[in-house]
C-alpha cells in the first residue's frame, strides 16, 4: 500500500522527538474544540476513550483499548477553545487549535515522544486517527476501525519507515 503522509517528524526546541499533523476543518474553533475535548466525540476518532478534567492538573482517563491497560494521564495545559495539553503515559499530546476564519480552523495535533523509536508507529497510527476525525468533521461516518490491530495503519508505517522517521518500537497487541 502506497500511502500519503501527512505527518511530521522533528525534534522540539527542548530536544524531545515529536511528530505533528495539521488539519484545516470547515468549523468555528468552538465545534473544534468539541471534537477534541468532549469524550463522545474523542470516542470517535482517538485510540482510547477519553474522559478529560479540563483544568491544569485535571486527570485524564483513558480506557476502551484493548491492547492497552486502564490508565491516566494530567492535564498540563488548558486554553478553551485554542489549546489542550495533557499526559499519555510517558508521553505528552498537545492538541492547538487557530480560528483562521469564521467557518475554517487550524487543528494542530503534537504528540510528544519518551521515545524517538515509536514516531513511525505513532505516526501511522495518528494517520488513521485522524482519517476518523477527518471523516466526523465533514459529516461522513467512518467506515472500519480507527485504532488497534485491524486498523489500516501497516501501510502508513511502512511509509514512514521508508521515509527515515526513527521506528524499532514493539506495536502493541502484534508483539
Amino acid at each position: 500500500m502506497s500511502a500519503d503522509l501527512t505527518g511530521t517528524y522533528l525534534t522540539l526546541d527542548d530536544g524531545r522527538p515529536a511528530v505533528r499533523f495539521s488539519r484545516t476543518y470547515d468549523h468555528p474553533v468552538e465545534r473544534v474544540w468539541r471534537f477534541a475535548t468532549d469524550p463522545d466525540e474523542l470516542s470517535q476518532w482517538f485510540p482510547a476513550r477519553a474522559e478529560i478534567d479540563p483544568r491544569p492538573g485535571g486527570t485524564v482517563t483513558f480506557g476502551g483499548d484493548p491492547n492497552l491497560p486502564e490508565s491516566t494521564g494530567r492535564v498540563l495545559a488548558v486554553d478553551p477553545p485554542r489549546h489542550l495539553s495533557f499526559t499519555w503515559g510517558d508521553d505528552e499530546l498537545r492538541f492547538d487549535l487557530e480560528q483562521l476564519d469564521g467557518r475554517h480552523t487550524r487543528f494542530t495535533l503534537t504528540h510528544v515522544l519518551a521515545a524517538e523509536n515509536t514516531a513511525a508507529r505513532n505516526g501511522a497510527g495518528w494517520e488513521v486517527c485522524l482519517a476518523a476525525l477527518d471523516a466526523r468533521a465533514r459529516g461522513e461516518r467512518f467506515e472500519g476501525a480507527h485504532a488497534g490491530m485491524s486498523a489500516p495503519w501497516k501501510g502508513f508505517y511502512e511509509g514512514y519507515v521508508a521515509a527515515g522517521v526513527p521506528s524499532g518500537a514493539p506495536v502493541p497487541g502484534m508483539d
